[in-house]
């Protein structure tokens, strides 16, 4: 196996660990939501869904209409099974579920 590789891994690896650890050791204790650190872990959450969104439509969008058309209805409907609901879990499944039955039928 290729040294850089490993090597590579190791580093992303521990800056993961060192991500999701060092908050945690720094907040012990202190409870305060209005803290900066604690403001800033709020907003990550949301922050890394659209990333992970963007990330994994771009390469689907299609002048072809036909072709997006699950993307479009499926996140439609999570928008709009969030907003009458205001459940993350069912409106993922309703997405989900809206993507697949029009994929099929396409």
């Amino acid at each position: 196996m290729n040294t850089e590789l490993i090597i590579v891994t190791l580093l992303v690896g521990l800056g993961t660990y060192l991500i999701r650890f060092l908050p945690t050791f720094f907040m012990r204790g202190t409870g305060n939501p209005q803290a900066p650190l604690s403001r800033f872990l709020a907003a990550t959450g949301p922050a890394a869904i659209a990333a992970l969104y963007v990330g994994a439509v771009l390469p689907m969008l299609s002048p072809d209409l036909a072709a997006i058309a699950p993307l479009l209805l499926g996140s439609i409907a999570v928008v709009a099974i969030y907003l009458w609901r205001r459940d993350v879990t069912i409106a993922t499944l309703g997405g989900a579920l809206v993507y697949g039955v029009v994929f099929a039928l396409l």
